[in-house]
């Protein structure tokens, strides 16, 4: 039997055993689900936290560096980091520090404060565009920037990649299905056809990018500058050259979301590559996961905003919300950037990355797994594909959903979590060698059942 042939026959078996292996483990945690089911609608506070591999949520107690504990009691190796707010270690001392110093003063005056100025400064020094605003989440910022992109170029559509994620962005709920562009499968309460002002394009697919930015509409193109969600899948060499002069031929703006990306080094990928957004939107570990994004703006672009407002006069923008770029975010955000998002921090992160990255790779070749790893900075995906796809069209043939559960709850029953969308792992300045080593066993011993399966 081949490893197509256990997928779709035999691999049931497989979950249904860790699925009891799981229930047995984590008696409090099954306890606690049947309590939270009556309180809180799907059983969790946020239905994201459904989402797992296993049978019900696992209830966490506390996060230390790379590590989590649950109510029963188990440890394990976290490279989720809590889908990334928590990249840069769990309960870090620094931001611990200063968002309880804050919290005493006041967590928010709708005014600004001293580390506010100084948080302006470092985002400027290290992303390299002069002038920010702040939002309580990445879906905001994308949305204040795209709002602002529209009212600068008085151009209605927005320009997305087929398979990106913006967070809750409801221009950015658009795929491709056979050629045609689509309102996202399983939207809910979306009222206006979203098709007419949002145009959406393969990644990597420079012939569609300047075929859909020549009508002179498009307001802005939206991207990541590695595609992450969806799987990841990779710039190919001279994409982003091509993004940008395109954009800027067509008068179009570039707002690059590295809420991501920020995986790659001090500066983003952006930073890291020479890339020249119009608009920077970074959110989640920005501020060590209290709630708080960033964007920024060029100086040509601000002159931009000064003249459209302007132009429309006053009133309600429709941008911002009251708990953006409160005091106690502020905080957090300076401690991140002087204390801890440091250069030191970056090289044990790469590090760490790269030794999950080799690991992952000899345990595909010793295995003559289907199988290829790709990463961005301290972000890793494991793709069930021989070689890494290229656009989100491939990677959804990549994307074998019982394959993926079963790995998933395997790494849970073995004390290993990984973010719980697709195979995505991060590893953190705090991430141990030997939690890597348990990682990559983890995965080879998962490749071995499933030889087991197929002998």
């Amino acid at each position: 039997m081949t490893l197509a042939v256990v997928q779709s026959s035999t691999l049931q078996g497989l979950m249904q055993s860790e699925a009891e292996r799981f229930v047995a483990e984590h008696p409090r945690s099954v306890a606690m689900a049947g309590q939270a089911a009556q309180v809180w609608r799907g059983g969790v506070p946020m239905h994201w936290m459904g989402d797992w591999a296993c049978p019900s949520p696992i209830f966490a107690m506390q996060g230390v560096g790379a590590q989590i504990t649950d109510v029963d009691g188990k440890l394990y190796d976290d490279f989720c980091l809590g889908d990334t707010p928590s990249m840069f270690g769990h309960g870090d001392a620094a931001v611990a520090l200063a968002v309880s110093d804050q919290i005493r003063r006041g967590a928010g005056f709708m005014l600004p404060t001293a580390s506010s100025i100084i948080v302006g400064r470092l985002l400027a020094e290290r992303f390299g565009l002069p002038l920010w605003q702040t939002a309580t989440t990445a879906s905001d910022a994308n949305r204040a920037a795209i709002r602002w992109a529209r009212a600068v170029t008085q151009r209605p559509v927005i320009l997305i990649f087929d398979g990106c994620y913006h967070g809750m962005v409801e221009d950015a709920f658009v795929v491709l299905r056979d050629g045609e562009a689509v309102m996202k499968p399983g939207l809910l309460g979306q009222v206006h056809d979203l098709t007419a002002t949002t145009r959406v394009v393969p990644f990597n697919d420079i012939a569609a990018l300047e075929a859909a930015l020549a009508p002179g509409d498009v307001a802005a193109v939206l991207a990541e500058p590695v595609m992450t969600n969806c799987g990841m899948i990779l710039p190919q060499p001279g994409f982003h050259g091509a993004l940008r002069s395109l954009t800027r031929d067509a008068g179009a703006l570039l707002i690059l979301d590295e809420t991501h990306t920020l995986s790659s080094g001090l500066g983003g990928y952006a930073g890291l590559h020479g890339l020249a957004p119009d608009i920077f939107v970074v959110g989640k570990a920005i501020a060590g996961g209290v709630p708080a994004a960033v964007w920024g703006v060029t100086a040509d672009l601000s002159a931009r905003m000064e003249a459209a407002q302007a132009r429309i006069g006053p009133g309600q923008s429709g941008i911002g919300t009251t708990l953006s770029g409160n005091a106690l975010a502020m905080a957090a955000m300076r401690a991140m950037l002087t204390e801890v998002m440091t250069p030191a921090a970056y090289e044990r992160m790469l590090a760490g990355a790269e030794r999950l990255v080799t690991g992952l790779k000899a345990v595909i070749a010793a295995r003559k797994l289907p199988w290829s790893v790709v990463h961005v900075g301290a972000r890793i995906e494991l793709v069930f594909a021989d070689r890494p796809p290229k656009n989100a069209a491939d990677m959804r043939k990549a994307l074998d959903h019982d394959l993926v559960t079963a790995l998933h709850l395997w790494l849970i029953n073995r004390g290993v979590l990984i973010a719980p969308f697709h195979n995505m792992m991060l590893a953190s300045p705090v991430t141990e060698d030997a939690s890597i080593d348990r990682l990559v066993a983890a995965v080879d011993g998962f490749a071995g059942a499933l030889e087991g399966l197929s002998a």
